[in-house]
């Protein structure tokens, strides 16, 4: 139930999850006497804490705390997505009041279907919560210099970044006897590095648990790629095989995983409408949905309506063999939910490109003639329907010749088509990593892939 507003909680103690569950079911009650007949109420706590770099130092911290109580309710297809705002029974009776003022003035939607029905049995998904993460304190500040000694130890001159860890909990109550509790951490270093005004390299670091989240990595790869990136010259404009780097990639499997869901396909904002069952993409491509992926970024026990989280295999052997549903898309289509809801439009969770078997080195020697793209920013559409879109490569990008880098070159867009990319994906390395970033909403696993006759344009001003 993304987009419901989050209130500031001063109170984190224990116990305080508690209330807010006595609260939803006390919530529950007075929206079915007000005439919801389907019913969703989400309530959820989550603290947070940040820091901020710049020029290889603190610059500021901050922690946060917010709760939020969302509700989706629904009568004779008559659809309110809303929020308490008071955390009181005086507050619920409210809202409910208000609620059943709202159902006789909505029309109704005929599109929706149902919501899921349960009880479920739930798995625990390891690798998804730990204890020790909101514990660090002033470890946090270790982390992020250590992050920043790499970067420097690489060759770069200055870092900027951010560092984030939160914890969540989340309580879900539906009508249709779903009742479950799940909680979660995560930890997000973003680094970027300069060796000069002009060269620099970005990469970052995710993980769920403290002992996968790797910032010297990341930070002597951002380090490396800007001191490679010193004194480029002028990009020439045309076709070329193109090795991407993971954080450039995962950019682009971004927009393709959220092409696959149906209510992008209805809403005309997808170029797989009327793809389903129809080649998209090379023979080696398998995309993957996986929200119960073992460590996964968006990893959960369930979806918005309860339904435990699965892997979907979304292209297989480059043909597109599912869409994203929720239980009333899905009922509209005749198939089954993939456990994507979201309520209104179903989401992904974590996509996964399937890793080839060659090393990334071999990927290199397979180019005559190409461009390493190590990172992509402002990707946009130009038409939703077809798949056309560009996006500005930023930080290192180099020039390949014969197999190896032969220097760095600036000033360049990707000026393509969704469908002709996956289908040009010619080879795929063994070396996935997991990436979340700005330009990265949808957490993505993928290795380095080689695609074959980009287009590669001159950026408008």
């Amino acid at each position: 139930m993304d987009g419901w507003p989050k209130h500031k909680a001063e109170e984190n103690k224990a116990g305080i999850m508690e209330q807010y569950i006595e609260l939803a079911h006390y919530l529950k009650k007075k929206l079915q006497e007000a005439g919801a007949q389907d019913l969703v109420i989400e309530a959820g706590k989550s603290r947070a804490s940040h820091l901020k770099f710049v020029n290889n130092k603190i610059a500021k911290t901050g922690t946060e705390g917010l709760v939020d109580i969302g509700v989706f309710a629904v009568k004779d297809k008559k659809i309110v997505s809303t929020a308490l705002k008071e955390f009181t029974k005086p507050g619920v009776d409210r809202l409910a009041k208000n609620v059943g003022k709202f159902f006789g003035h909505m029309q109704a939607n005929e599109n929706y279907r149902a919501i899921a029905k349960g009880p479920f049995k739930y798995k625990e998904i390891p690798d998804t919560y730990d204890k020790k993460v909101m514990e660090l304190e002033d470890e946090q500040v270790d982390l992020v210099e250590k992050g920043i000694n790499a970067a420097l130890a690489a060759g770069a001159k200055r870092t900027a970044g951010v560092f984030e860890i939160e914890e969540d909990e989340i309580f879900l109550l539906t009508s249709n006897d779903v009742e479950v509790r799940d909680k979660g951490t995560t930890l997000y270093f973003s680094i970027r590095a300069f060796a000069d005004k002009n060269a620099s390299g970005h990469m970052t670091a995710s993980s769920r648990i403290l002992k996968n989240f790797d910032v010297e990595r990341a930070g002597e790869f951002a380090g490396s790629i800007a001191k490679k990136a010193l004194n480029p010259k002028p990009g020439v404009f045309g076709k070329y095989d193109i090795i991407f780097e993971p954080l450039s990639f995962a950019a682009i499997l971004d927009r393709i995983i959220d092409a696959t869901s149906i209510f992008d396909v209805e809403a005309g904002i997808s170029c797989f409408a009327n793809k389903l069952n129809k080649t998209i993409a090379s023979p080696i491509v398998k995309l993957i949905d996986d929200g119960s992926l073992l460590g996964g970024y968006d990893s959960s026990k369930f979806d918005a309506e309860g339904v435990p989280t699965q892997k979907n295999i979304v292209i297989d052997k480059g043909i597109l063999k599912t869409y994203l549903h929720n239980t009333s898309t899905a009922l509209r289509y005749n198939t089954k939910t993939t456990a994507n809801a979201g309520l209104i439009a179903p989401s992904p969770h974590n996509a996964i490109l399937e890793p080839g078997k060659i090393t990334k080195d071999k990927l290199f020697e397979s180019v005559k003639n190409g461009i390493y793209i190590t990172n992509v920013w402002y990707t946009r559409f130009q038409n939703y329907n077809t798949g056309d879109f560009s996006t500005i490569p930023r930080d290192g990008i180099f020039l390949i010749e014969n197999g190896k880098i032969k220097h760095p070159i600036s000033n360049i867009r990707v000026s393509d088509n969704l469908i002709n990319m996956l289908k040009n994906i010619s080879s795929i390395a063994n070396d996935p990593k997991q990436i979340y970033s700005w330009e990265v909403s949808v957490p993505v696993i993928t290795p380095t892939v080689l695609v074959k006759n980009v287009n590669i344009t001159k950026p408008k001003k």
